[in-house]
């Protein structure tokens, strides 16, 4: 049975043939992606799969009545070997028009959400590279924590590369 969650303003939803265009427009937006590394071919199967296999992933995120992708958030496994994995790391993308909203926040707090009750973790990470104060201020609102001595390089950005230094922020389940 597919996933969806409800906010006020929001529905988040598994992923669809027909979303795959507007992903890929917000995609081509260098704005969206400039702290972000540009998605494979493979990225939207790969969330469609995650779902499959754990029953949550990252979704997309819809206005009810007024736009049917405004961007991708949701909980997926950190695919990388690193010193805080294995983890479930929150993370959201948003097409540009949708920016300073609220949206990222409402839905990345859907997730999280439903990630401590449906799902049952008792830990949430997120990660961006330090100069993304968006995204900082995203986590920093949704409760989450960092300690500076767990920053860590990227091992998918090559050295030098300007997104391989990364942020670390936490969030366990309430108690």
């Amino acid at each position: 049975m597919p996933v969806a969650l409800r906010t006020p303003r929001l529905i988040l939803r598994e992923w669809r043939d027909e979303d795959a265009a507007p992903f890929a427009a917000m995609s081509a937006d260098p704005e969206v992606m400039r702290y972000l590394p540009a998605p494979d071919e493979v990225w939207i199967a790969r969330m469609r799969t995650h779902f499959a296999e754990h029953g949550f992933g990252q979704f997309v995120v819809e206005i009810p009545g007024k736009a049917s992708f405004i961007g991708a958030i949701g909980l997926n496994h950190v695919r990388w070997n690193l010193a805080f994995t294995p983890a479930v790391e929150a993370a959201w993308r948003l097409a540009r028009p949708y920016w300073g909203k609220g949206y990222a926040l409402e839905a990345a707090r859907a997730a999280i959400d439903d990630g401590f009750s449906r799902i049952g973790l008792g830990q949430i990470v997120a990660y961006t590279v330090p100069a993304n104060r968006a995204s900082r201020q995203v986590m920093e609102r949704l409760g989450m924590a960092r300690d500076p001595a767990e920053d860590f390089d990227h091992p998918s950005r090559p050295e030098g590369d300007k997104l391989r230094r990364h942020v670390l922020y936490r969030l366990s389940r309430p108690a």
